[in-house]
């Protein structure tokens, strides 16, 4: 389980930076050479890289080979553990959030709704 909770804890950390965000949507459009990556950014292409190992680490990035250049390309099979852990979240508020609409209506079904106070003791 520590080695699924790493990935995750990798790709969160990966898709905390809205760089990097902007780069996996570059990516998803096709590869790209780093040069290419950097293009409409504010920054070097040393700290594009930086960006692209994070990336890489996650699982989310890898680069191949063609010819002089090292094109990086989104792989988006990673991207399936933490969507189903945001799916289980999910689940689970909604299951709450039903509940609570439950109870809120009940309580309005109730003389004085809502509103109704509890006496003091």
């Amino acid at each position: 389980m520590r080695g699924s909770s790493n990935r995750l804890d990798a790709v969160f950390a990966a898709l905390a930076d809205p760089a990097r965000r902007a780069i996996l949507a570059r990516l998803a459009n096709g590869e790209a050479s780093v040069s290419e990556l950097a293009a409409p950014f504010d920054m070097s292409q040393p700290a594009i890289s930086k960006h692209l190992r994070v990336l890489e680490r996650a699982g989310l990035v890898s680069a191949g080979f063609d010819a002089q250049r090292r094109p990086r390309r989104l792989e988006g099979e990673a991207m399936l553990e933490p969507i189903e852990w945001l799916e289980r979240c999910r689940a689970v508020w909604e299951g709450n959030y039903r509940r609570l609409d439950a109870l809120l209506s009940k309580l309005q079904a109730q003389p004085g709704g809502a509103r109704r106070r509890r006496k003091k003791k």
